[in-house]
């Protein structure tokens, strides 16, 4: 989500002096970081979602929707009985 940010390059930042980033899983700090512009495409997403549903009817999966939250609490309440 910076703008700095480009898979392609070493480190996949095009600010020579920022540091190398190794767990981006945890939360990090770096004094270079500017969001991008486009860092959020709702266009995009919508694609995204649209792809999930076709990989999802291909395989003969139902579409995945949301739970409902009064069958995941009974469900999580029968593992205790």
């Amino acid at each position: 989500m910076c703008r700095f940010f480009e898979p392609q390059v070493p480190q996949q930042c095009r600010e020579d002096d920022a540091e190398e980033v190794i767990e981006k899983e945890r939360v990090n700090f770096c004094e270079w970081y500017q969001p991008a512009a486009d860092a959020f495409d709702a266009e995009r997403a919508g694609e995204g979602q649209q792809a999930k549903a076709a990989l999802a009817s291909l395989f003969g999966e139902a579409e995945a929707k949301k739970p409902d939250p009064d069958t995941k609490q009974q469900q999580a309440e029968d593992l205790f009985k």
